[in-house]
């Protein structure tokens, strides 16, 4: 069966509108409660942290950001008696799992500084991730600068002093 000539745009408009429609329907991963700590004069390394939710299995794989010279997903943790901290190649998000990033577990190195991160100033954030199918999609997140985590009482620093990484 033939198909009259206009009709082939009809069909390419609803063919394309059939995939935007289903690339719209991937929600992108759900950034809440973000946020980077303060830093002082001289610092060179602060810490950022967040929850994400992704709504399919997806891993975190690179973070960029012009405030700082290097961006790494840290772990710690205990090994004994000592606490440890190292850099990860990745962070897996579960599907529809928050995964926390938040002083003394996963979290979000900032090192080599540009310039002291001041209380009230926000840093921009580009995270890269990693769908099953190895398609890499980007995030843009603004996190707020402050001294402890939104919404903490005075005094509270997450279970986490001040902070001073060595690398």
């Amino acid at each position: 069966m033939a198909f009259p000539r206009f009709t082939a745009p009809w069909l390419l408009a609803a063919t394309l509108l059939a995939g935007a429609a289903q690339a719209q329907s991937a929600a992108p991963v759900a950034v809440e409660g973000a946020w980077a700590r303060a830093s002082v004069q001289g610092q060179k390394a602060t810490g950022a942290f967040m929850r994400l939710t992704a709504p399919q299995a997806t891993r975190l794989v690179r973070i960029e950001t012009p405030v700082a010279g290097v961006a790494e997903v840290h772990e710690m943790k205990m090994e004994g008696d000592v606490m440890k901290m190292r850099a990860l190649p990745g962070l897996d998000l579960p599907a529809g799992q928050a995964v926390e990033l938040k002083p003394g577990g996963y979290h979000v190195m900032l090192m080599d500084l540009k310039a002291p991160l001041a209380k009230g100033a926000s840093v921009p954030l580009t995270l890269v991730f990693q769908d099953a199918q190895g398609a890499q999609s980007q995030q843009q997140v603004q996190l707020p600068v402050d001294t402890r985590a939104p919404g903490a009482p005075q005094g509270a620093h997450g279970g986490h002093a001040a902070p001073a990484h060595k690398h």
